[in-house]
């Protein structure tokens, strides 16, 4: 079973890339994370988002806005 970055376990659920260019990724990372299926998606315009299996998410709009919303918690910009 391949690992992230943090050392967590996962199964891969679906990837791939549609006909606009824009490339998602879902992964499954069992019954202990708060966030079993989390995913991330980048599309061409630069724009990006991250669900993490920790709960927390991140947003990038490609133009400059950044949204990182903690696990369980408000969003805050950057």
């Amino acid at each position: 079973m391949p690992k992230n970055n943090q050392g967590s376990s996962y199964e891969y659920k679906s990837s791939g890339t549609n006909p606009q260019g824009n490339h998602y990724c879902s992964r499954d990372y069992g019954p202990s994370a708060p966030n079993q299926n989390s995913y991330h998606y980048s599309n061409k315009d630069g724009g990006y988002h991250y669900s993490n299996p920790n709960g927390s998410s991140y947003h990038n709009d490609g133009k400059g806005t950044a949204t990182y919303t903690p696990p369980s918690s408000n969003s805050s910009k950057k």
